[in-house]
């Protein structure tokens, strides 16, 4: 799970700046060890030895960086966290991760597709939702036109709004 971006150097003395990506209160305050992923994908484990928030970032040390050229390798990472590392969420609530390439069908049962792609919105995120045909349905992610949502059963349930399926699909 991403929780920040090195945005860059800070000080002499190896300290990055991080943009947060998350909204647990705390995240940066008692991470303890993070992965960091590079420009090409590639990961490694590094220990945060200081952690303290600034005006709308963090800024953070690890173990191993000690100079700004050492720091200079990180600007432009992402920093993650193991999905087993998150926290909870309210019911009716769901990571991304959990709701890509899950199917969704009517509330009759009828196959629309998969959910391939969520776009945030101002109000609502809506779902992308690509048909076999190739077709792809938007959702909102609203609870009038979800159903349900079965994570372990990979099933997304939605109800039949006009407008939103078309009448020769699903």
């Amino acid at each position: 799970m991403t929780i920040g971006k090195v945005t860059r150097v800070h000080g002499a003395r190896g300290e990055v700046k991080v943009r947060s990506l998350s909204d647990v209160p705390g995240r940066f305050e008692t991470l303890e060890r993070v992965l960091v992923a590079d420009r090409q994908g590639a990961l490694r484990e590094l220990a945060v030895r200081a952690s303290r928030r600034t005006v709308g970032d963090y800024l953070l040390a690890f173990d191993g960086i000690a100079t700004p050229e050492a720091a200079a390798s990180l600007v432009g990472c992402w920093l993650l966290i193991a999905a087993e590392q998150s926290a909870p969420l309210p019911d009716g609530r769901y990571f991304e991760r959990d709701l890509l390439s899950m199917a969704v069908r009517t509330e009759d049962g009828a196959l629309v597709g998969e959910l391939t792609e969520i776009l945030p919105t101002g109000a609502n995120a809506v779902f992308v939702v690509r048909g076999a045909t190739g077709k792809e349905h938007l959702i909102p992610a609203t609870r009038e036109a979800v159903r349900a949502v079965d994570v372990p059963a990979r099933l997304m349930t939605i109800r039949r709004i006009a407008g939103l399926l078309d009448d020769d699909d699903a």
